[in-house]
C-alpha cells in the first residue's frame, strides 16, 4: 500500500501502525441490538467455535430437526419436552420481538438468557457476514483495566457468572440443560481471550473514560447476581453493556479527532511537543455526548463525521512518511503521537512534495458522503448508537414495553419522533446499584449524576428532582426525600442485603 494507492480507496486498508494501535476502532462497529451483543459476549466467553459466521446456518438447522422429530413424534433421548413443545418454547416464550422490517422474516430469535441459546441466535446479520460484537466489549475489558492480569481476572469472573450453575434459578437450569440436549454443540467452556491491547499505563493515569467506568461496573452487577433471577440479572447486565459500549465508541471518536487536530498542526510546524501536552490535547477530560432529555443522534453523527475525517488525515500522513522512508510507531499512546508530529514538523518539506495536502482534499471531497455518515462506517457507527441505546421498535404493538434496558427513547408515537436521552427502568435500577457499590452511609442523587458522567451521559442532579429520571427513581423506590439532602433526595440500594454483605 501506498500514498498513492491510498488516494483510489481510502477505507479499504489502514496503515499498520493506525490498524495495531490500541485506540483503533476495532472491532468497526455496525447494527447490532442489545440482545445481539449479549449473544456475541457469550460466544466470545464461553462457545468457542460458534462465530458470529455460523450462527444463522445453525439456527436455520436447528428449526430443520426439531420439525423432523416433530414429523415423527419423537425427541431426543436427553430433552425433557416434546418436540412441539421445544418449538412453542423458540418460537413463542423465549422469542425475542423482531424489528417492524423483520415482521416476514423467519429465523430463530431468543433471548439470550443462557449461554446455549447463543449458539443459534442472536447475530448482527443473517447472512454469514456479521460483525464480532463481543469481541468489542472484551476489548472495552482490557483497555478499562489497569494490566493485562486484572483484565484476565474481570474476563474470567464474566464467564464464571455467565455460567449457569446449582446458583442459578431453577429455570435457568432447565433451560440450558433442554437447550443441550437439542443443540449440544460447543459446549459452554471459557474461551481463552488472546493477546488484547491495552492503554498506556501513563496515559490511563488519573484518565476517567467509560471502559474504565464499565470495567468497575461489571465487577458490581457481578456482584449482583444471587440477588435476583437469572433474568432480571442478565437484563442488568445488558443495560450496562449498552451505554458503556455507545460511550466507548463515542470516545474513541473524540480521540481520534484530538489527534488528528495534534498532527494536522504539526504539518504548519505547531503541534504538542512533549507528551505531558500530548496527553492533554488528546484525552478529554470531561467527555460529554448525551444530554439528558434532549436530542442524541445528532451529536453522536458530530463526533462519527470528526472521527472519519481523522481516520483520513492520520493513514494519509503515515502513509506519506512512509513514502518519505520514516517508519512510524503504533498510535497507541500520546508518546506516539508526539513522535508523529515530530517526523511531520522535521520533514514538512518532503511531505508536502509528496502532495499530502492535495491527497486529502481530494479524498475529503470524493468522499463526502461517507464523511456525512450517509453511507459506510459512518453511517454503520449511527446504525450501532441507534439500536443498542434506543428502546426497541418491536414489530408486534404488544410488546412494545419488551426493553426496558434502553438509554434512548422515543419523544413520541410518530415513527419521525426525534430520540431523546432517556433512562428505562431497568438502566436506572443498574446505575444506581452501580453508583452505590462499595459505598458506607447515604448518598445523594448527585453521586447518580457523577456516575452518569463517566459514561458521558450528563443531568444537572439540581434537576432530577422534577425531570423523568427522578420520576422513575420514585416509581422504583430507589430515592428517599429528605429536607436535608441535595435536591432533597437519598439513593436507596435497590438491592440492600447484597449491599450490606459487601459493607
Amino acid at each position: 500500500m501506498t500514498l498513492a494507492k491510498f488516494r483510489e480507496e481510502p477505507w479499504r486498508n489502514s496503515h499498520s501502525a493506525y490498524q495495531e494501535s490500541a485506540l483503533a476502532m476495532s472491532p468497526a462497529p455496525e447494527y447490532a441490538s442489545s440482545e445481539v451483543i449479549m449473544s456475541s459476549v457469550y460466544r466470545h466467553v464461553g462457545l468457542e467455535g460458534a462465530t458470529e459466521r455460523t450462527v444463522p446456518q445453525r439456527g436455520r438447522d436447528l428449526d430443520k430437526e426439531v420439525q423432523w422429530y416433530r414429523d415423527r413424534s419423537r425427541k431426543p433421548d436427553a430433552a425433557a419436552l416434546d418436540a412441539d413443545t421445544f418449538h412453542m418454547l423458540l418460537h413463542s416464550v423465549l422469542e425475542s420481538p423482531k424489528l417492524p422490517n423483520q415482521s416476514s422474516k423467519r429465523f430463530v430469535q431468543v433471548t439470550p438468557l443462557v449461554p446455549q441459546a447463543a449458539v443459534f441466535s442472536g447475530s448482527a446479520r443473517l447472512s454469514s457476514n456479521s460483525w464480532p460484537a463481543g469481541a468489542l466489549v472484551r476489548r472495552m475489558v482490557w483497555l478499562g483495566s489497569s494490566d493485562a492480569a486484572a483484565a484476565a481476572s474481570t474476563w474470567q469472573a464474566l464467564f464464571d457468572a455467565l455460567s449457569v450453575t446449582d446458583e442459578d434459578d431453577i429455570f435457568a437450569r432447565f433451560l440450558q440443560a433442554e437447550i443441550e440436549a437439542w443443540s449440544p454443540q460447543p459446549a459452554w467452556a471459557a474461551v481463552e481471550p488472546g493477546d488484547q491491547s491495552m492503554l498506556d499505563p501513563a496515559d490511563r493515569d488519573g484518565l476517567d473514560y467509560p471502559a474504565r467506568r464499565f470495567v468497575r461496573d461489571l465487577g458490581s452487577i457481578i456482584d449482583a447476581k444471587e440477588s435476583m433471577t437469572r433474568r432480571q440479572w442478565t437484563s442488568l447486565l445488558e443495560a450496562i453493556v449498552r451505554l458503556a459500549a455507545v460511550a466507548h465508541v463515542t470516545w474513541l471518536c473524540d480521540v481520534h479527532a484530538k489527534s488528528w487536530e495534534c498532527i494536522k498542526a504539526a504539518l504548519d510546524g505547531h503541534g504538542p511537543a512533549n507528551v505531558p501536552a500530548a496527553r492533554v490535547a488528546i484525552y478529554p477530560k470531561a467527555f460529554e455526548f448525551l444530554s439528558y432529555g434532549d436530542r442524541a443522534l445528532p451529536g453522536i453523527k458530530d463526533r462519527a463525521s470528526a472521527f472519519l475525517q481523522a481516520r483520513l488525515g492520520l493513514n494519509a500522513t503515515l502513509w506519506a512518511l512512509q513514502a518519505v522512508g520514516i517508519e512510524s510507531a503504533s498510535l497507541s499512546s500520546a508518546a506516539a503521537v508526539v513522535d508523529v508530529c515530530d517526523h511531520v514538523r522535521a520533514n514538512a518539506s518532503a511531505l508536502e512534495a509528496a502532495g499530502i495536502r492535495d491527497v486529502l482534499a481530494d479524498v475529503s471531497e470524493r468522499e463526502t458522503r461517507t464523511l456525512l455518515c450517509k453511507k459506510g462506517i459512518g453511517s454503520n457507527i449511527m446504525e450501532f448508537a441507534r439500536h443498542v441505546l434506543g428502546q426497541r421498535q418491536a414489530a408486534n404493538p404488544v410488546l412494545r414495553g419488551y426493553d426496558q434496558g434502553f438509554s434512548l427513547r422515543k419523544r413520541g408515537t410518530s415513527n419521525s419522533s426525534p430520540w431523546v436521552v432517556g433512562l428505562g427502568p431497568v438502566s436506572v435500577l443498574a446505575l444506581v446499584h452501580c453508583s452505590l457499590a462499595g459505598t458506607t452511609g447515604p448518598r445523594s442523587v448527585r453521586r447518580l449524576s457523577q456516575h452518569l458522567a463517566g459514561y458521558g451521559a450528563i443531568v444537572d442532579y439540581r434537576d432530577i428532582a422534577t425531570n423523568d429520571l427522578g420520576h422513575q427513581l420514585r416509581m422504583l423506590g430507589l430515592v428517599l426525600d429528605s429536607p436535608d439532602a441535595e435536591s432533597g433526595m437519598l439513593l436507596v440500594p435497590p438491592f440492600p442485603a447484597r449491599q450490606e454483605e459487601a459493607l
